[in-house]
């Protein structure tokens, strides 16, 4: 709420007031209560994928995925299944650190192989191949694909798999999401420091909605997905209510954003960067760029121009025969050491803590070198098409685009661009951020009120600024270092592994990125760069979710190839039903977490989730402990079987034992009620507050709720603030006048932004050894290859959404009070082009394209489903684009019949509505197992595919 609440507003009064909640979270007790929940643990009773199961005891189950065996020879199946003791090889902290740091070097070429092997001639059974040491510990080959995980358990996570366990696989959802626009971010705002680049200061910005008069939305918007409509959405509406606001929504559907939008650019799927390139044309041919912010090119000039960040549209690139590439240094111009070099009246001068400004647009010789300032080639890139040639690409008229880009540069400082995934869930996604930021900075209005901000942003549950009271870098006693290149070969060159072999790789590199979920699987079938033994799935669902998902199916139900999958779940899923083992885990409202804020967000907020009930998963004893199902439970239990570092007594630290998920978490809450630094702690707790902490949760059983148990776990020097925190459920900023007073906003980026990313022009790509564009450019769709993707005999392309009744699972179609509002989606598609195709509205139609030919969802030992949805004929599409939104067309959840212990539980036909399309979307051409993919920023291409609608 606008203002919220102060932090020491009491819990008595903050309790009769409400606040705003989506949809989703009103009907969020449908979901906790759903009668299909998994409350047992389940183990594979027939085929993966039959839904057939046998309950089976939590421990017997943790037993027979550590210690492996033919566990399944009952049905058949008389193949050993690989137990984690089998996996988990290496388990010397210090052996560990050493070998790590020698293979890392091996990688680069620094140590001969040879060497390694005779320095570890000891060891060399722990790795997956002596012959390259820079692949790791036989460990990495035991993968968590998670997916939508939240702060506080993925934190855990990380320690159990990397800590713990040793391996560096460790996968997380969000190239599925919109990755490549965090990975632009992130490029956008590394930090040259000392002649290197360091790590990125931001991966996340959003518009000040609280004060913009102008903000343009690409491929996203502000009343349906996006980072948080409940906090969103009232900042936005209230501007436009007002008529403080406009906005622009860029979507080739005319979402519900846009229908409030002053104007609409349905823009042709993926020429995002086709359409800001225009707008920068513009922009610049008109003088409409803020010279002020672009010029300076340090601190200390930015600071004499009234600007608190800067950018390097100033500095000097070389421009090598195959294109821009290293940025200047103060040395190749005769001025200096590594520093890098702007040009000021015509002469080079070193940008180092003295002001430096620049000439913007720029194009010479400096000691013989040929050089252009970024800005310089921004532009050349932007002037490379005429306006009419960029909106032929795009679709949209060149008077749409200049009216755009006019009321863009109309509103000073107050203006901004926000993204999200409709620009960048493409083969060509990161450029397209990178355009988008790139219109934020020729306005220069980072860090200004209405322009573009970082957030609030919020304390920091590790304990890493303060140190105290619990700093967890410092404990993890007998800490494992793991090592190696990931399976999906994330943030790994090429060129830096004893693997290269010359152009092209087997399979992509992604030096870039990271979570690159739509690889796991597919790189395990294919053994590169190596196979894997064990894989853990967990709240995400591959089989379902990821663009191509047939060929992720086809391997999941495949012993042979993946001889271990278990799954913790809160109902047998798409994913979990093809798993081993699947083990209950607890919904939102039964655990912990820390979930973080978004830039969205002004105000530092730290938010604290925590038991609201007892849950319903059964209870399991742990290292001694009765505690309920989990994922936590889960961890813990395998870390005690095979005696992990981190884990059981003493496992944070001496006296401080690791048994239970409130071991951990309290101490997370306990850091974010000290706060970051000195005088930033809350009060502790009143004698009241004491007592309605205890009150609140007298429902709770003592599985969950122990008082001394919680004070212990917390710190009693802690415990009063702890209360003081959980009975707030977190901590905030208080509402200040600065918030939206005139000027610069509170929580600044400060630092320096960039046009041009040096490390992305220097890299090769590694499936064609071509470098990549350290500017934004626009490129049509590629395969892993490199090469045009066209398809064009297929008429329509094919995109998705989200409503805001559904999230990523568990909603739509299976919470009964959204469903009964939304139950089926559709086939949305423009009225002309329907026609066109010989549809009409209501008609029924499948969806085919060039990788699935007969529109079916092919689902080993379960048949097929039917990519088969209702027309749904309107006048805001795009013609020929058609639209599905993501949540319908299931075959888990509850949806199909499930046999337990021979008995079968029918599944609700209701749940099974609609379509999912994304097993029409497209394979890649060259690996053949796997959707399309952003090279640089790793995104699943969910929006790249031309598909045909035949009659059903």
């Amino acid at each position: 709420m606008i203002p919220n609440l102060k932090q020491d507003t009491s819990p008595w009064r903050s309790a009769k007031i409400d606040a705003k909640v989506c949809p989703k979270g009103q009907a969020g007790i449908q979901s906790l209560y759903d009668p299909y929940r998994i409350v047992k643990v389940l183990k594979r009773n027939g085929p993966r994928g039959s839904n057939k199961w046998k309950v089976i005891s939590f421990d017997n189950a943790i037993d027979e995925i550590v210690n492996g065996g033919r566990h399944f020879k009952d049905i058949g199946e008389n193949r050993y299944v690989t137990g984690l003791k089998d996996i988990y090889k290496l388990s010397d902290s210090n052996l560990s650190g050493k070998m790590a740091e020698d293979a890392g070097t091996v990688a680069k070429g620094k140590m001969p192989v040879a060497d390694f092997k005779n320095k570890y001639r000891d060891h060399l059974d722990v790795l997956i191949d002596p012959d390259h040491p820079d692949l790791g510990p036989v460990n990495n080959r035991f993968v968590l694909q998670f997916g939508r995980i939240e702060h506080g358990r993925k934190e855990l996570a990380k320690r159990f798999l990397k800590g713990g366990f040793c391996s560096v696989n460790f996968y997380e959802h969000t190239t599925i999401c919109e990755q490549s626009h965090h990975i632009a971010y992130k490029q956008a705002t590394r930090q040259y420091k000392n002649g290197r680049w360091g790590k990125p200061k931001s991966e996340h910005m959003k518009p000040d909605a609280l004060n913009s008069e102008f903000i343009i939305y690409f491929g996203t918007g502000f009343v349906e997905a996006n980072f948080g409509p409940p906090t969103m959405t009232e900042r936005v509406t209230e501007g436009l209510a007002t008529g403080r606001l406009k906005v622009a929504v860029i979507d080739p559907r005319m979402s519900k954003s846009a229908a409030k939008a002053w104007k609409w650019l349905p823009v042709k799927p993926g020429t995002d960067a086709a359409l800001a390139l225009a707008m920068i044309r513009w922009i610049i041919d008109n003088r409409r760029y803020d010279g002020k912010f672009l010029s300076p090119a340090n601190k200390a000039a930015a600071k004499a121009a009234g600007e608190s960040s800067w950018s390097n549209a100033t500095h000097l690139v070389k421009i090598e025969k195959d294109g821009p590439g290293k940025l200047l240094r103060a040395s190749e111009a005769g001025i200096g050491g590594n520093e890098l070099v702007v040009v000021n009246n015509g002469k080079p001068v070193p940008v180092g803590k003295s002001a430096a400004s620049g000439t913007l647009d720029y194009s010479g010789e400096i000691n013989g070198i040929k050089v252009k300032t970024a800005f310089t080639i921004l532009k050349d890139e932007a002037f490379s098409r005429s306006m009419a040639e960029w909106s032929d690409i795009c679709g949209v008229p060149v008077n749409d685009i200049v009216e755009v880009a006019k009321e863009f540069t109309s509103h000073g400082k107050k203006a901004a661009v926000d993204m999200y995934r409709g620009a960048v869930q493409h083969t060509n996604g990161y450029y397209n951020g990178q355009a988008v930021i790139a219109l934020n900075m020729l306005i220069g209005s980072l860090d200004h009120k209405g322009g573009l901000s970082k957030g609030g942003g919020h304390w920091h549950e590790d304990g890493s600024k303060l140190k105290k009271p619990f700093y967890f870098k410092e404990m993890h006693p007998d800490k494992l270092h793991a090592f190696g290149h990931a399976l999906t070969r994330e943030k790994s060159r090429y060129e830096d592994s004893t693997l290269f072999k010359g152009y092209p790789a087997k399979r992509p590199w992604f030096p870039f990125t990271g979570n690159i979920y739509q690889e796991v699987i597919p790189s395990a079938a294919d053994g590169y760069p190596y196979n894997i033994k064990a894989l853990w799935i967990h709240k995400g669902t591959p089989a379902f979710s990821i663009p191509a998902a047939n060929q992720q199916v086809k391997v999941l139900a495949d012993p042979d190839i993946i001889p271990l999958v278990f799954s913790t779940d809160i109902v047998i899923g798409e994913s979990s039903m093809y798993a081993d083992y699947v083990f209950p885990d607890t919904a939102v409202w039964e655990r912990w977490g820390t979930p973080h804020t978004t830039p969205d967000v002004p105000q530092e907020s730290s938010k604290f989730r925590q038991p609201t009930i007892t849950p319903l998963t059964e209870v399991v004893e742990v290292y001694g402990e009765k505690q309920h199902c989990s994922m936590e439970a889960v961890m813990l239990a395998i870390a005690g079987r095979l005696g992990l570092a981190g884990f059981g007594k003493n496992g944070l630290g001496k006296g401080l034992d690791f048994t239970r998920p409130e071991d951990w978490f309290l101490k997370l809450a306990a850091n974010l009620a000290w706060g970051d630094k000195k005088g930033e702690a809350v009060p502790d707790a009143s004698r009241d507050e004491m007592k309605l902490f205890s009150h609140a949760r007298r429902h709770l059983k003592r599985t969950v709720f122990d008082l001394s148990r919680w004070e212990k776990a917390a710190g009693t020097d802690n415990w009063r603030k702890v209360i003081n925190f959980l009975n707030r459920g977190g901590r905030w900023e208080d509402w200040k006048a600065a918030f939206v007073n005139p000027g610069m906003l509170v929580h600044k980026f400060g630092k320096q932004i960039d046009i041009y990313a040096e490390s992305v022009a220097l890299q090769k790509h590694s499936m064609t050894g071509k470098r990549f564009s350290g500017i934004a450019v626009y490129e049509p769709v590629r395969d892993a290859g490199g090469n045009v993707v066209d398809d064009r005999e297929f008429p329509l392309q094919l995109i998705t959404y989200k409503d805001i009744l559904g999230g990523q699972s568990r909603t739509l179609p299976m919470n009964y009070w959204m469903s009964t509002i939304l139950p089926e989606n559709y086939i949305l598609i423009n009225a002309e082009t329907a026609a066109s195709q010989g549809f009409k509205d209501g008609d029924s139609a499948r969806l085919i394209s060039a990788t699935n030919g007969d529109g079916k969802w092919h689902l080993p030992n379960r048949g097929t489903k039917d990519m088969v949805g209702n027309i749904k004929a309107v006048e805001g599409m795009r013609p020929g684009v058609v639209a599905i939104s993501w949540h319908f067309g299931h075959w888990g959840y509850g949806s199909s019949d499930t046999m337990i212990d021979g008995k079968t539980i029918k599944g609700d036909k209701r749940r099974a509505t609609g379509l999912c399309p994304n097993a029409a979307m497209r394979v890649d051409p060259v690996l053949k197992n796997v959707c399309m993919t952003d090279p640089i920023g790793g995104s699943a291409s969910f929006y790249d595919t031309r598909v045909k609608l035949i009659k059903a």
